[in-house]
């Protein structure tokens, strides 16, 4: 008699001192942390902040030079392909095949054999993102934020336990980009953890919990009120936050 295989409950991600460097440049710089199951966690910072390279990291597209990572549990591989979600920040579609191609194919290549369900799926994701009325449009005609739309459809198709989004907000409107939110709340809700990196302060508000990186450290983490009120103002934005933090490690002290 089989033994049924128990569901992983411990952190989504854990990560121990990593770094990585790309020659004498050091994009990420020791930095350790764990996110549990369920939540929206950010990993906000400006441009050249380590962001797209720690998430690469975390995906398994690149190996540290020293430190640890697991993702449920296990080390980043292809075997984990099947239950994470990418988008990356440069959207890696085929421009001559369609929208509803271009998802069917990452569906199959994330494994849903069972045809009637991935045409659902594809379906689904598709609508999610707004582009089901151009689902035959190949790529090529598509606009920046149009592909953006289609990268996200095609991390989603199969709906993964975790998922990984690198700047998924850029060059999309605000009324989708509540749309967007609305849907990565209601999967939290059902035990998806999701990470995402941003710039944008919009972003970072809509998450459970963030990091705040800066020349590939972390400088603070904690929920959104968590680091706003860390500065001592009342009234303290986000950016203000961020602000006090970068301050805060240039007198020398450590981060919170």
């Amino acid at each position: 008699m089989n033994t049924p295989k128990r569901r992983y409950t411990g952190p989504a991600i854990e990560a121990d001192r990593v770094s990585f460097n790309y020659k004498n440049i050091k994009a990420v710089d020791q930095i350790s942390l764990e996110v549990p199951q369920g939540i929206s966690f950010g990993v906000l910072g400006p441009n050249g902040s380590g962001k797209t390279t720690f998430i690469r990291l975390l995906v398994g597209l690149l190996r540290p030079k020293s430190g640890t990572i697991r993702t449920l549990g296990r080390p980043p591989s292809r075997k984990m392909a099947r239950h994470i979600g990418y988008m990356p920040q440069l959207a890696s579609l085929y421009a001559e095949l369609s929208i509803a191609q271009n998802v069917d194919f990452f569906a199959r290549i994330y494994g849903l054999r069972d045809k009637a369900k991935r045409r659902q799926q594809v379906e689904q994701a598709i609508k999610l993102v707004g582009l089901w009325p151009r689902r035959r449009d190949s790529v090529h005609k598509l606009s920046g934020g149009m592909k953006q739309r289609v990268s996200l459809a095609c991390a989603i198709v199969h709906r993964p336990p975790l998922l990984f989004l690198d700047e998924p907000t850029v060059g999309i409107d605000p009324k989708l980009r509540v749309t967007f939110w609305e849907y990565f709340e209601n999967l939290t809700r059902q035990g998806v953890t999701i990470v995402i990196s941003s710039h944008t302060m919009d972003d970072a508000a809509h998450c459970d919990r963030l990091v705040f990186l800066r020349q590939g450290k972390i400088i603070a983490q904690g929920t959104p009120h968590e680091l706003r009120q860390s500065t001592g103002q009342p009234e303290a934005s986000l950016e203000d936050a961020f602000l006090y933090f970068v301050r805060y490690r240039e007198k020398g002290n450590d981060s919170k």
